[in-house]
């Protein structure tokens, strides 16, 4: 794939388009079918390593931060870091881009996320962040009951332990330099659901799309995306599909996410709580972009399709870029 830092990309077609920026092409078909479907001219922006020169002026069009925080997963250790730069690029240059820098930041810190959740008025678990094994040792010591230990920097639930006992908290600090990318986990009281399943807020373009409910008894991979799928999807014991999309939720403290959203610059975003005996929900993890699942969508009869919601918001939003700019970048 042709770099769109490259030389080479300068002379390719120029007319405003939609920029994805991804590093995991699996999950951006689904959007990409969308897109196409719809006729609207995209753009996909593979970054795993970059080259930017400085001096150059960026496309036009709208540019979709769908990085993944998971990326180092995949082989992309330094694709993050890769994206900050070329958002404050675009930015600089007064880019349209969803998801903007200040979003990619908030994304790979858990202990940032919990600090501007909590200044939202949002409710969140009892958190710890500790930096180094021998800090971990000392914050766990402390806690006299089960708890979750995190990667301040994860994604897909990447390292995510529930913390029993002296030999879990051993096996975190023995091998903590390959636990953690930033050298800082968090501990957190575990907010158990009540019914053992845990809400995914979703949002797409500032606005509350759906609520799903995943069943945790698989662990805390909880990545949607039907190419993360293994098995089935359906849950032994109560029979319930381990994904089910509450198209009527509309939770009580809507405002209060939105709020934290617009001000932490994410638009196509997901928020994950643990709801207690009361309804009451305990936010423990956000995440720009999310995958959605086909078939938990598909039983409410497609009426409601996040890839679709994506596509509409973004052809809106390119539709927005000003006439005498589409008229500069196409001649």
């Amino acid at each position: 794939m042709i770099s769109p830092f490259s030389p080479l990309s300068a002379s390719l077609d120029t007319r405003p388009a939609i920029h994805i920026l991804h590093e995991n092409s699996v999950w951006v078909e689904p959007l990409i079918a969308q897109l196409e479907l719809r006729g609207l001219s995209y753009r996909e922006w593979f970054i795993d390593d970059a080259e930017i020169d400085l001096s150059s002026v960026p496309p036009e069009g709208v540019f979709y931060n769908r990085m993944s925080a998971s990326s180092h997963t995949r082989d992309h250790r330094f694709a993050w870091e890769a994206t900050r730069g070329v958002m404050a690029w675009l930015e600089s240059h007064g880019r349209r881009v969803v998801n903007n820098r200040k979003a990619t930041a908030l994304e790979v810190s858990k202990v940032e996320q919990m600090i501007a959740l909590r200044d939202h008025g949002l409710s969140t678990p009892r958190t710890v962040a500790a930096t180094g094994a021998d800090a971990f040792r000392r914050a766990a010591s402390r806690w006299d009951r089960p708890f979750i230990v995190k990667p301040n920097r994860g994604g897909k639930g990447t390292g995510v332990t529930l913390v029993r006992n002296a030999s879990d908290v051993d096996r975190v600090a023995t091998s903590f330099g390959d636990y953690t990318l930033d050298g800082t986990v968090v501990l957190q009281d575990y907010a158990k659901p009540a019914d053992g399943r845990v809400l995914r807020l979703e949002f797409i373009g500032g606005r509350h799309y759906y609520t799903v409910s995943i069943d945790t008894g698989g662990g805390f991979d909880l990545c949607p995306s039907d190419a993360c799928q293994v098995g089935s999807t359906f849950c032994p014991a109560d029979g319930r599909a381990k994904f089910e999309v509450l198209a009527n939720h509309e939770p009580a403290d809507v405002d209060r996410c939105l709020a934290f959203l617009a001000d932490s610059g994410m638009e196509v975003a997901a928020m994950e709580a643990s709801p207690d005996a009361e309804g009451r929900l305990h936010f423990y993890d956000v995440n720009i972009n999310t995958n959605y699942n086909a078939e938990a969508e598909a039983r409410l009869g497609n009426e409601r399709q996040g890839m679709r919601a994506i596509a509409d918001f973004l052809g809106a939003e390119l539709a927005k870029v000003p006439v005498n700019r589409q008229h500069l970048a196409s001649s």
